[in-house]
C-alpha cells in the first residue's frame, strides 16, 4: 500500500475532511484543496462560511420535514399546490427530482429514509407517524408513495400502506417505469414523469409482482 507524502499536515487535514465527503475519494479531495489554495482567500470565506450557516441554520419544514429556510417549505406555503394529493419521498434528493419532472402538483411527506434493517434503520427511525398524523386530519385524498424500487423501498411502501388502511384515502404507487433497483434520484426526468403520470393503485402493483 502505497502512503501518501503531503508537504503540509494543513494540507492532509483538509484532505482528510474532503475525503469524508461521499463519492469523494483521496485523489479528487486533493484537487479540490490544491483548487481553494488557488482560489482568493475571499472565495475560502464565502465557501467555509456556507457550509457553517447551512449546519447551523437550515431548517425542516413543519408539515413534510423538507429541508427550508423558514418554518414552512415553498411548496407547502404555495397555496397552488394540491393539499389533497401527498407525495411520500425518502429524502430531499428524491423531492427535487420529482420536481424537476414538473408533472407532480400536490405537497410531500419527506421520511428521512427507508426501513433498512441492515442498516439499523426501522419505523420508528421515520417520519412515518407525522404521515399518519396528515392523513387522520381529513384532508388527504391520495397518498402517492414514490420510494425507490429496491427492496428496502418496497418494504417501505408496503409498510406505509398497512399503516394507511384504516383511512379512507387512495394509495397509489409511481409506475414500473423506473426500473426495479433503480434510485429515483437518478431516473431520467421524462421516464421518471411518466410514472408519476402513469401512477398505479397499491393493490394492483402487488398483484403485479
Amino acid at each position: 500500500m502505497v502512503n501518501n507524502k503531503y508537504p503540509s499536515t494543513l494540507l492532509e487535514n483538509a484532505v482528510n475532511e474532503l475525503s469524508a465527503l461521499p463519492g469523494i475519494g483521496r485523489k479528487t479531495a486533493l484537487r479540490l484543496a490544491l483548487h481553494i489554495l488557488r482560489r482568493d482567500e475571499d472565495y475560502a470565506e464565502r465557501l467555509s462560511d456556507a457550509i457553517r450557516t447551512l449546519r447551523h441554520d437550515v431548517k425542516y419544514c413543519r408539515d413534510c420535514h423538507n429541508i427550508c429556510d423558514a418554518d414552512r417549505c415553498s411548496i407547502c406555503a404555495d397555496p397552488r399546490r394540491d393539499r389533497s394529493l401527498i407525495c411520500v419521498a425518502a429524502t430531499i434528493k428524491e423531492v427535487m427530482a420529482i420536481e424537476n419532472t414538473a408533472q407532480f402538483h400536490g405537497v410531500y411527506h419527506v421520511l428521512g429514509g427507508i426501513i433498512s434493517p441492515i442498516d439499523g434503520i426501522g419505523p420508528a427511525d421515520l417520519e412515518i407517524d407525522s404521515l399518519i398524523q396528515r392523513i387522520a386530519a381529513g384532508e388527504v385524498k391520495e397518498v402517492m408513495l414514490a420510494l425507490s424500487t429496491t427492496m428496502e423501498g418496497d418494504t417501505t411502501n408496503f409498510f406505509i400502506f398497512r399503516k394507511l388502511s384504516p383511512y379512507n384515502v387512495k394509495v397509489t404507487v409511481i409506475a414500473r417505469g423506473v426500473a426495479i433497483g433503480d434510485e429515483i434520484e437518478y431516473a431520467d426526468e421524462i421516464t421518471l414523469g411518466r410514472s408519476i403520470l402513469n401512477r398505479v393503485d397499491f393493490n394492483d402493483s402487488i398483484k403485479l409482482h
